[in-house]
This record gives structure tokens, C-alpha cells and sequence, in this order.
């Protein structure tokens, strides 16, 4: 026995192979024969379960698809082998049509949700299959679907930008978004909490000169917007240090008593911009002490600055803090 298995390699040698007429006549006959089995295979009917893709279309007018149901459908079916062979090599198929408007109008919703026993969509279903296979069931046997009221709004648009600049200069006005507003559609759901919308994120660095941009609104799922581009422009110019004395303030002081402050008022120096140099005045400032801040372990009162321009930058304050005394009336 084990001198008959040493011969095997020398049996399936090729060039013996090539030579001995009675091994071609088996390997041909042993083709044939599994061809016929597989044929005859073939020929039978078979039950298995293939997936099929599902597209949902149409929802009724105003409405909207809310919710995500199976993008696939598990289908049972029955077919002759040759069918199914070619169902198995196909790459892709083309999808079962859902029109949400057909599948509901005879259909009330449960807490907002319609609830579609996949028995009642057979005769849809196997309408949009090959009539070469018989479905014997729907997975899953449920399809919920949720509809939406559509809702339309005008929502103001945020620039969502990052600006840095050369030294010495500065924003002239705040960013500009043109248009300000904006329409946003989508389901009622999510409209409802959407206040305001931003631009897509953009950095701008080392600014010395005016910069306009066409920029996208982020837009959240399952929504539209009109339009869907704002402009951006930022103006910039030089600015340059202004000196000014502003007299201080004394807030909640109690009628009952005079404060005296030393000094009575305050250097402030700032940066302004060029084309607003000339127009800033002591007006745009109010220096404050605050009555509330007395000590009696310290003889100062700090100042604070405050201002009616936030295109003014204040550098400093001199000085940032002065003495008082207080007077009883």
C-alpha cells in the first residue's frame, strides 16, 4: 500500500499526464458529470433570503421623511436556481420604490409615528421584483415611518471668523454679512430650534487691508437654505495712540457724604482709528470710582473705564487707581 501512494507523484506528472489518453479521458468525463450535477442543480426551486435595497420617495405636500427606516429590506423568497445564481452574481439592484404618500394616506399615526406591517406592502414590492421569484416574507415586519410638517423661517447669519493683523492696525467697522439674513426650511422639529445660523469657520491673519470673501452657512441635516453663500467683509485701517483726560465719576455715593478724589481725573490713553481720530472726545469715555468699593484698610479707589465705542482700544489708564477723602454733610 504505502509503494502504490509513493507512486502517486509520479503518476499526476505532467509529461505523463500529457501522454496517458486514459487520464485526459477521465478529467473530461469528470467535467462533464459535474457540469450535468450542477445543471440539474440549477434546475431545482430553491428558498433563501436576499437584500434588497428600498428608496422612499414622495411624502405627502409640506411634509417631510423625519425619521431613517431600513435603507434594506430582508426578503424570503422562492425561486428556480438559475434565478437565483443570477441574483447572487448581480453587483447591485435597482431599488424598491416606497412613495410615502401612497403607503400612509390611509393611515393614522400613532404619536406622530406610521406604523406599516410589511404584509401590507407586498403586492408593492413584488410589483418592482423579477415575477421569475415568489417572496414568502418581508423583514423587518414593521416599517415605522415619521413625517414632519415642513416649516420656513428668516434667521439672522453669524460670521464665524478669526481675524489677526499687522501691528497698528485693527477692525474700521464690525464684520460685515451680506445678506444678513436668511430662509431655513426643514421639519417644523428642527426649525424650531434653530435661532440663528454661522458661516463657515474662516481664519484670517496679518490684515492690513479690507478683505471680502463669499463664504458657506453651515447648514444643519435635513434642512435647505436660501441662500446657502454669504458675503464676508472686513475693513481695516491704521490706528494710531490718543491721549485724553476724562474726569471721574463717583457712583452710589450716599447722600450723607462728600468725596473729594486726588487727582479728580484721569489720563487715558487708547488706539483709535484713523478715520475716527479727530471725532473721539472725552465724551466717549466715563472714568468710574465706586463708593461701594471703600476700605477702610486702603485709601484708594480703583478706577474703571468705561466706553461707548468698542472700536476703541484702551492701552492705559493713569492713573489706575486714587486717593479720597470723605466729608460728613
Amino acid at each position: 500500500m504505502k509503494k502504490n501512494i509513493n507512486k502517486l507523484p509520479e503518476f499526476f506528472k505532467i509529461e505523463k499526464l500529457r501522454n496517458d489518453k486514459r487520464v485526459v479521458v477521465f478529467l473530461i468525463c469528470l467535467l462533464i458529470s459535474t457540469s450535468l450535477w450542477f445543471l440539474n442543480a440549477l434546475s431545482k426551486d430553491y428558498s433563501t433570503t436576499i437584500s434588497y435595497p428600498v428608496k422612499y420617495v414622495n411624502p405627502p405636500s409640506k411634509q417631510f421623511l423625519a425619521n431613517h427606516p431600513p435603507s434594506k429590506l430582508e426578503l424570503k423568497i422562492d425561486a428556480h436556481g438559475f434565478t437565483l445564481l443570477r441574483y447572487k452574481l448581480s453587483l447591485s439592484f435597482s431599488p424598491i420604490i416606497l412613495n410615502l404618500t401612497n403607503i400612509t394616506k390611509d393611515l393614522k399615526p400613532e404619536d406622530g409615528i406610521y406604523r406599516i406591517p410589511s404584509s401590507g406592502l407586498m403586492r408593492r414590492i413584488k410589483s418592482q421584483v423579477s415575477n421569475e421569484i415568489t417572496i414568502l416574507e418581508v423583514q423587518p415586519e414593521m416599517l415605522e415611518i415619521i413625517l414632519d410638517s415642513l416649516k420656513t423661517k428668516t434667521v439672522p447669519v453669524r460670521a464665524n471668523v478669526q481675524v489677526q493683523f499687522k501691528p497698528q492696525f485693527n477692525l474700521k467697522n464690525p464684520v460685515r454679512v451680506t445678506p444678513s439674513e436668511v430662509k431655513i426650511t426643514g421639519p417644523s422639529s428642527v426649525i424650531d430650534t434653530i435661532n440663528e445660523l454661522s458661516t463657515r469657520f474662516e481664519n484670517f491673519e496679518e490684515l492690513d487691508a479690507a478683505v471680502e470673501k463669499h463664504v458657506d452657512i453651515l447648514k444643519p441635516k435635513n434642512t435647505t437654505i436660501s441662500p446657502d453663500k454669504v458675503n464676508l467683509k472686513i475693513e481695516v485701517e491704521k490706528f494710531t495712540e490718543k491721549e485724553l483726560k476724562i474726569p471721574l465719576i463717583i457712583r452710589n455715593r450716599p447722600d450723607s457724604v462728600n468725596v473729594k478724589l486726588f487727582p479728580s481725573e484721569v489720563k487715558v490713553t487708547c488706539l483709535v482709528g484713523l478715520s475716527e481720530f479727530e471725532d473721539v472726545a472725552v465724551s466717549d469715555f466715563s472714568a468710574v470710582v465706586d463708593y461701594a468699593d471703600v476700605d477702610k484698610n486702603t485709601q484708594n479707589l480703583p478706577v474703571k473705564i468705561e466706553r461707548k465705542s468698542s472700536f476703541i482700544q484702551l492701552v492705559r489708564v493713569s492713573p489706575e487707581a486714587v486717593e479720597y477723602l470723605i466729608e460728613t454733610n
